[in-house]
């Protein structure tokens, strides 16, 4: 039930000796042994548990090969979660942070392991997630979001980590930016999607500290209580802006019964009992007062950046900068995020 580390990767090793020079002189529990191996899910930063006598801990790396401008700061978030911390209670302990390279050829750092249940492409074994449960996962995970977004940001400390004004419109720039930067094959879909979202950027009503990646598999569920969320992990893209772009990410990541069998596999939010799309914009409506008559928008340009990302990690493959197999399909993957936003403009509906 609990979510379980397995072997490293090929090509994804880390330097075992150099790594325990360095815990043996900056971590105070360190016991002299070491036990490596490496969280199986995820796209972007590499995740692996580390063990060391009875203390289990999360070393947190950039992708080998990654160049993106950003993307990838571990600093930043470390002090993310070193700030939320006191005010916000789901985010796991920061412990350690390194930027010497000698030691490793990124920035890294560790924090605690918070251990539960994550809900990843595939439901646990030994758990039936019966429609009743999934109803109440989903209306945790949309109250949780709704939670974040109207935490006090003078409270916490993290008012400064962004630049609120003008953000939506340097997020559509932005992230149209990053797809023809890493474009592989042209997408017609894509290029409809990109050139629809510059002309039609709404006015940003709203600030709030946005995580930017929230989905099922980076919540992690009490195992004896499911639908209660101990801890919310990658806060990598977290800063502050506009709460929609974050709320329209999360929705582009809650494929449907009804949607693109190639949407599914990211996310087990399709299963029977789950809310809809439009249950969770009614339920995060209700919870935070935001107007939310620009729904459409937001949820196109969460379903093009999540089709950016994508494209991104199988470039990286395309160029063998990594040699994980999952990526080499993905291009698919981008096509259907694609095709899944030109779906919602036509229909004017989420």
């Amino acid at each position: 039930m609990i979510d379980k580390a397995k072997d490293i990767r090929k090509g994804e090793e880390l330097d075992l000796t150099k790594l325990t020079e360095y815990l043996g002189d900056h971590l105070a529990s360190f016991s002299g042994n070491l036990e490596v191996s490496q969280f199986p899910s995820g796209f972007s930063n590499l995740t692996y548990l580390i063990k060391t006598g009875e203390q289990e801990y999360v070393l947190r790396r950039p992708p080998f090969g990654a160049n993106i401008k950003g993307g990838h700061d571990m600093q930043r978030e470390f002090r993310v979660l070193s700030a939320l911390k006191p005010v916000y209670s789901k985010v796991p302990k920061p412990v350690l942070f390194c930027d010497n390279h000698s030691v490793m050829d990124a920035d890294f750092y560790l924090m605690e392991r918070v251990k539960g249940v994550i809900l990843r492409s595939q439901a646990p074994k030994d758990i039936e997630l019966k429609p009743a449960i999934m109803r109440s996962i989903s209306e945790a995970c949309i109250d949780n979001l709704a939670e974040l977004h109207t935490m006090d940001l003078n409270a916490s400390g993290l008012a400064d980590l962004g630049k609120p004004e003008g953000y939506t419109q340097r997020q559509v720039e932005g992230w149209v930016g990053r797809y023809y930067k890493s474009e592989t094959d042209k997408l017609p879909h894509m290029d409809v999607v990109a050139e629809w979202l510059q002309k039609h950027i709404p006015e940003q009503k709203y600030v709030s500290f946005i995580h930017n990646d929230y989905k099922y598999d980076n919540l992690v569920l009490n195992p004896e209580k499911l639908d209660e969320i101990i801890a919310v992990l990658d806060w990598e893209m977290s800063t502050v802006g506009n709460p929609l772009m974050d709320l329209g990410t999360s929705l582009a990541y809650w494929a449907q019964a009804d949607d693109s069998d190639a949407l599914k596999p990211f996310s087990l939010t399709w299963l029977p009992g789950n809310y809809t799309r439009n249950e969770l914009v009614e339920r995060y409506a209700e919870k935070t007062g935001f107007d939310l008559k620009d729904q459409v928008f937001y949820y196109v340009f969460g379903a093009f950046k999540i089709g950016v990302i994508i494209q991104q990690i199988y470039a990286r493959y395309k160029k063998g900068l990594t040699q994980d197999p999952r990526f080499a399909n993905l291009i698919y993957a981008v096509k259907a995020c694609g095709a899944n936003a030109v779906k919602a403009l036509e229909k004017d509906r989420i």
